[in-house]
């Protein structure tokens, strides 16, 4: 398995505060990548980099680079719609668009021009059966996707994106606004999407890290302090910051 994301030497600022201090990290490809920390410690700020979404806030200063597949994905000749299209994202409030279940997933698919109904029909079944929801709601996708559980809306946040065919699927706190139920459905699924897609995931719980990733990562105050197979960094923690975090001393 190869790196598929790549960070060198990272720094962020937000004005004049700096967000992240020279993160430097290789993410394997089929795997699922946990990012922890305290709260504002730079997890969700470090995943939007890896996919440009931090380009929407104003005054961002960005140093070092962040590599695709060996690209650098802050260079000039990079296609910002293309590279979302590969690394797709999934937030921590389900945002479903105010319009049908269909009209949701094929949403991507129609921007890429992709006008056939049967091609249409194909990507969104496949979609929805791809984050284990099709069942529930293949007699309804002329329904508005508002009228959905929050657990379900989230599912269909994943179809959404992976109807466009992502590489990478990144995560911020997709499991928070849900219930125990939803969440262990979420977990389950990122579990089973990780045979096609590398997947990225910041979470403020530290359990579901456990349960679900092949890798971790420690964010603390801007800066990457640990990173590892998870088995090993939540068994034995190479930095004592990252003990005292997992072991609940602060946090």
């Amino acid at each position: 398995m190869g790196d598929i994301l790549t960070a060198k030497n990272l720094n962020l600022w937000y004005d004049k505060t700096k967000a992240l201090k020279d993160i430097n990290i290789n993410i394997p490809e089929n795997s699922i990548t946990a990012f922890i920390g305290p709260s504002g410690c730079g997890k969700s700020t470090f995943l939007k980099t890896l996919n440009r979404m931090n380009d929407l806030i104003p005054n961002v200063k960005i140093t070092g680079e962040v590599c695709y597949k060996g690209q650098d994905i802050y260079g000039n000749s990079v296609d910002v719609n293309e590279l979302r299209r590969n690394i797709g994202m999934v937030f921590q409030k389900p945002n479903p668009f105010p319009m049908s279940i269909y009209d949701n997933i094929a949403y991507g698919p129609r921007t890429h021009g992709i006008k056939s109904k049967v091609k249409l029909d194909e990507i969104v079944e496949q979609s929805l059966r791809n984050a284990a929801i099709w069942d529930e709601v293949k007699d309804r996708l002329k329904k508005n996707a508002l009228g959905m559980s929050g657990g379900q809306q989230q599912r269909l946040c994943i179809a959404r994106a992976l109807a466009v065919k992502p590489d990478i699927l990144l995560m911020d706190e997709p499991t928070s606004a849900l219930d125990p139920i939803s969440t262990l459905r979420i977990e389950e699924l990122a579990i089973e999407l990780k045979k096609s897609y590398t997947i990225v995931i910041v979470t403020h719980n530290m359990q579901q890290a456990v349960r679900i990733s092949d890798y971790t990562a420690f964010f603390l105050l801007g800066e990457l302090v640990e990173f590892g197979k998870t088995d090993q960094l939540f068994s034995q923690p190479v930095d004592k910051r990252t003990e005292d975090y997992i072991t609940g001393r602060f946090g």
